[in-house]
């Protein structure tokens, strides 16, 4: 049996996405499917807001909305969040210009970046999650990204 899609249709996305933008999306929903829904709608719908700032600025003020500091070790984390996008992009661009985003994220959810776990081919675990990642994009040392 195939997974479960994780948003039935384009509108469950945007109101994910709007959410997250206004700050009044509950931290459960937060999930790394939500985080992609949130980039493959910003990427499409608000390019002003899909830049690695605006993005930053998005993230660290929605963790603060919901009690998520943004340190060293917690909350916004740059490099993964400029590795997803770019993930994002790539199957937003393969998907085809007018491809219903639930649909795009569902493949994007079957792919290797659909695990929770996708950046650790990439990178070295104490690569990732040093403090300079969190704050700055750092290249991968063990496989570039194929995006």
């Amino acid at each position: 049996m195939p997974p479960a899609m994780p948003f039935a249709d384009d509108a469950a996305i945007a109101h994910l996405a709007r959410r997250m933008i206004d700050r009044t999306l509950p931290k459960a929903e937060w999930t790394h499917a939500g985080h992609f829904a949130a980039a493959l709608w910003l990427l499409r719908h608000r390019p002003d807001l899909a830049t690695p700032e605006a993005m930053r600025g998005l993230i660290r003020a929605y963790n603060e909305a919901t009690g998520t500091p943004n340190t060293d070790s917690s909350g916004y984390h740059h490099t993964i969040t400029i590795a997803s996008m770019r993930a994002a992009a790539a199957h937003l661009d393969a998907g085809g210009e007018g491809a219903p985003l639930c649909g795009v994220l569902d493949r994007l959810m079957s792919s290797p970046q659909g695990r929770s776990d996708w950046l650790l081919a990439h990178w070295s675990r104490d690569r990732l999650f040093d403090p300079t990642a969190r704050h700055h994009w750092v290249e991968p040392d063990l496989a570039p990204l194929p995006f």
